[in-house]
């Protein structure tokens, strides 16, 4: 497929992928989705009050443009993020919930350029279901991973090209290299942009709040390892899923893993205080700096803090109940 080539980010082997077009699924309805919970010490930098206002292609980098999803909520913040990269050779990246007034604003902003590809970072339900009805309206191949299990993901979403660790999507405003990071879920990629040291974060990096982490498709030891790979990327700004755009990334990405290990301290030390204990009951101990409103989505978090260190030999389960190691 033209401007699409395999692996070459941190690889050797670069081949060509070609491929055939695919049947056109049915549009999913929008669903809402659980993508953030507790706050971080992290402060992105403040962007105008207009430019997160959906239905409006805002330019954010230089051939870079931000269109908002009008899907607004106490988890997706203002809305989910679409990105498109590129001006004549673009790449539409996350094109969020099928909501048609979105789907219509995607269209319009594209105009007459080519469409490389439409990219998602993950499957879940508030980043990916446009796919599929766009992918009919604009002839373009899409790109990204399918999860290993299938709570909270899109059914719809069928790749034509598998984003495997590496893969570059050509446009005329720099390479787009797939880096994984699983972690907030099992097929999550960021988007690395090396013209302009900016990365798209999906649901990895949010900056003013820490991402779910939701098992079992979740995994918080991939998720701490992936935020350490994009340490090593020397970034200039971070392009999140929601919210704007984060002009720090290594301060941002340094108070994430220090939120992430201090909360996992927290998980230990209410462990080893209870000896034994039910997950709801160590989820008061353990959040109990987060709003009562938002403990059914911090229980998917501390879930996977527990079998994160059942992993690490310091906790383990008896049933229902979990155990200090």
């Amino acid at each position: 497929m033209a401007g699409i080539r395999a692996p070459s980010y941190r690889l050797a082997a670069r081949r060509a992928i070609a491929g055939g077009a695919r049947p056109i699924a049915a549009a999913p309805p929008p669903v809402p989705s659980a993508t953030v919970t507790a706050p971080t010490a992290t402060t992105p930098g403040p962007p105008a009050a207009a430019e997160l206002v959906p239905g409006r292609a805002v330019a954010v980098a230089a051939g870079v443009r931000r269109l908002l999803a009008p899907n607004p909520g106490r988890m997706t913040g203002p809305g989910t993020n679409t990105y498109l990269i590129g001006a004549r050779e673009l790449v539409v990246l996350d094109p969020g919930p099928a909501i048609a007034s979105h789907l219509e604003a995607i269209v319009a902003a594209v105009g007459g350029a080519r469409v490389v590809a439409i990219a998602v970072t993950h499957t879940h339900r508030d980043h990916s279901p446009a796919a599929t009805p766009l992918r009919a309206r604009l002839g373009a191949p899409l790109v990204g991973r399918r999860a290993r299990h299938a709570a909270f993901q899109d059914p719809d979403f069928v790749p034509d090209v598998v984003a495997d660790d590496g893969l570059a999507l050509a446009t005329d405003a720099g390479e787009l290299l797939a880096v994984a990071t699983p972690g907030h879920a099992s097929n999550h990629v960021c988007w690395h942009q090396p013209a302009l040291r900016l990365l798209y974060t999906g649901d990895h990096v949010l900056g003013t709040v820490s991402p779910v982490i939701l098992p079992p498709d979740g995994d918080m030891s991939e998720y701490l390892a992936s935020l350490a790979r994009l340490m090593r990327l020397g970034l200039g700004a971070l392009a999140p899923g929601h919210g704007p755009l984060l002009p720090d990334p290594a301060a941002t990405l340094e108070a994430l893993l220090a939120h992430r290990l201090a909360r996992e301290a927290r998980v230990a030390a209410a462990l080893a205080a209870r000896g034994r204990a039910t997950l709801d009951a160590l989820l008061a101990d353990v959040y109990r700096d987060v709003a009562v409103e938002l403990h059914g989505y911090a229980r998917y978090s501390l879930e996977a803090h527990l079998i994160k260190l059942e992993r690490d030999g310091r906790a383990r389960r008896d049933g229902a109940d979990w155990l200090a190691a």
